[in-house]
């Protein structure tokens, strides 16, 4: 099979021919329809996940059909259309007892802890409780689109920060994941601050929704404006971007009580920002992240968007090839271009 293949960290990405993938006992083969372009796959290629083995495909947001089934499979079968979490749980630890796939002590992530989906094809393990069933008005990139930004932030924004009607949520970053933050918590009823650098990701904030933008380049001290604009603060604010100012701008712009959500990610040498513990304490904020969402959990995603209250399709901005991939991954820390970039496989 065709795949995109790096040797080194940061070093060339080349498209390749690699020996096709067999199903392992109990999990399936998917020729993949579409893969999501995330700036977490620029993370891996830059060495900053311990779990990648070189050589490497990379690649954790997908949608394909079922191709091959492996021994005790018996849920799905050849042709099914299928979507997955970028988070596989092993359905034997703790945490996937207590229905928290997402935190799995043993989980399986296509495209950093097994090879992932900027390929034809692609092995997944335990298909029975990882492999979520498409429907047909859901075409291949938009749920490609969902796998990790979109279903990440719908835990974040639903789960974890639990927003709701009349509420103020503040979106920092307006990337892949901001804009999908921004769309479900317009959907939940709650009012958005949508908070970037780049007019045009500002403009698609608007578009779907946000009540207020700003530009943080031209606002000095965002956090400020922003418990002005609420009338004391945020109830909910989530960190889509990932970097120790929008995480700090996140947390002080909270209201009493108010909840901060992590979904950017901070890694290397800015994963452990400053925390303003003083404020955390006296205005009892929360701290949560969000690290993808179960399989189970898609079905109510998934219901908002075949009732048309969420609308995925509108933040896909680019579709590109395969043989794309070795000029636009090392770019996916340049944060240009507004909407998020998948790869068809339907296209050269």
């Amino acid at each position: 099979m065709r795949a995109a293949i790096y040797e080194s960290f940061g070093g060339p990405i080349t498209i390749g021919t690699v020996p096709d993938p067999t199903p392992p006992p109990g999990g399936v083969v998917i020729r993949v329809g579409a893969t999501g372009l995330c700036r977490s796959d620029w993370h891996g290629w830059m060495g900053h996940d311990p779990g990648i083995v070189l050589p490497h495909v990379p690649g954790h947001e997908l949608a394909g059909t079922v191709a091959a089934l492996g021994d005790g499979v018996t849920r799905w079968k050849v042709g099914d259309r299928v979507t997955l979490p970028f988070v596989c749980g092993c359905g034997r630890c703790p945490q996937c007892f207590a229905g928290n796939h997402q935190v799995c002590d043993n989980q399986f992530q296509p495209g950093f802890t097994h090879w992932g989906s900027f390929a034809e094809y692609v092995a997944i393990q335990r298909a029975s409780m990882n492999l979520v069933a498409l429907p047909d008005e859901i075409d291949d990139a938009t749920a490609a689109s969902l796998g990790c930004r979109f279903a990440t932030s719908f835990r974040a924004v639903v789960d974890q920060g639990r927003a709701s009607a009349g509420q103020w949520v503040a979106i920092h970053g307006c990337g892949g994941a901001g804009l999908s933050a921004i769309m479900i918590a317009i959907a939940l009823g709650a009012r958005v601050v949508a908070v970037d650098i780049a007019d045009d990701k500002l403009a698609l904030a608007r578009d779907i929704g946000a009540a207020v933008t700003l530009n943080a380049i031209e606002t000095p001290e965002v956090a400020r404006e922003i418990r002005e604009i609420t009338d004391g603060g945020a109830h909910l604010s989530i960190d889509a971007l990932g970097s120790p100012v929008t995480f700090y701008n996140s947390i002080t712009c909270l209201r009493k009580r108010g909840r901060h959500v992590q979904v950017g990610l901070l890694l290397a040498g800015e994963s452990c920002p400053a925390i303003p513990m003083d404020k955390v304490i006296a205005n009892e904020l929360e701290i949560l992240g969000s690290h993808g969402m179960q399989a189970y959990r898609y079905d109510a995603m998934l219901a908002m968007i075949r009732a048309g209250t969420l609308s995925p399709q509108l933040l896909v901005g680019r579709i590109i090839g395969l043989s794309d991939v070795p000029t636009a991954l090392p770019t996916m820390n340049s944060f240009t271009g507004a909407g998020m970039t998948v790869i068809s496989m339907d296209k050269l």
